[in-house]
């Protein structure tokens, strides 16, 4: 029998291509649909509830599941754990991500000295477009209705259109680094919607401790931070002054 023209792909090939076999090249690489497909069933799996935080993702195990080898199943993982949804472990392989309070406090702490600056340059910096996108972005938290994931997307849809308006990169990737695991860690958690509801709400007094020069932003985080958390100044400068003297 001929062989099929170079460059074309046989059946067998396409049914390689399904299980993640196929390689480009000589690179160890799955097909982006496979991968978008299985990147995008884990992630609703997790925010779903059906892995937990801190339990740990088989990856044999789910290979098995979506029939296809380890390959896209390690590479699904790896993209989700960009996304600060899975965490790896070494030696003991990627889990759901889960930050202790204490963690959660520290990161909050940081960001909130961070973030400060960030409101106080996005201020100077603020124009009639992007305070346009954060209206919008607060009508549209305001209107919410849909699955719990939407909210956490336009929360932090928000906060990084506030990051940009910087014009300061490097503070923009940090603030972005910092709270991408906390962001899926706050994703994860298994609220109501009334209470989602109620603190997507608030983001019309940041927007306005925003625009208002005789507005306090770090005041203003600090009140939307601890709709959310529990004290997440403890490990900043504010925790000091409201500690007991010995």
């Amino acid at each position: 029998m001929a062989k099929p023209p170079s460059g074309r792909k046989t059946a067998d090939d396409e049914t390689k291509m399904q299980q993640g076999e196929v390689t480009a090249g000589s690179d160890d690489t799955t097909p982006s649909t496979l991968r978008t497909h299985i990147v995008k069933v884990l992630r609703s799996q997790i925010l779903s509830g059906r892995y937990r935080p801190g339990e740990r993702l088989n990856e044999s195990q789910i290979a098995r599941e979506f029939n296809v080898s380890r390959i896209p199943v390690r590479e699904a993982l790896s993209q989700l754990q960009e996304q600060g949804l899975v965490m790896n472990h070494e030696r003991r392989g990627m889990f759901v991500m889960q930050l202790s309070p204490e963690e959660v406090q520290q990161i909050n702490s940081l960001r909130l000295v961070l973030e400060n600056e960030a409101m106080l340059l996005a201020r100077a910096n603020m124009t009639p477009e992007i305070m346009a996108e954060l209206t919008d972005l607060v009508d549209q938290m305001e209107a919410w209705q849909g699955p719990l994931i939407d909210a956490a997307a336009l929360d932090r849809k928000f906060h990084k259109v506030i990051w940009a308006a910087t014009g300061n990169p490097y503070l923009q990737r940090m603030l972005d680094s910092l709270t991408t695991s906390l962001f899926a860690h706050k994703a994860l958690e298994h609220v109501s919607q009334e209470i989602r509801r109620w603190r997507l709400n608030h983001h019309r007094a940041l927007l306005d401790a925003l625009v208002n020069e005789a507005a306090d932003p770090q005041m203003a985080l600090l009140t939307h931070f601890r709709m959310a958390y529990n004290e997440p100044e403890r490990f900043s400068s504010l925790a000091i002054g409201s500690k007991p003297r010995d």
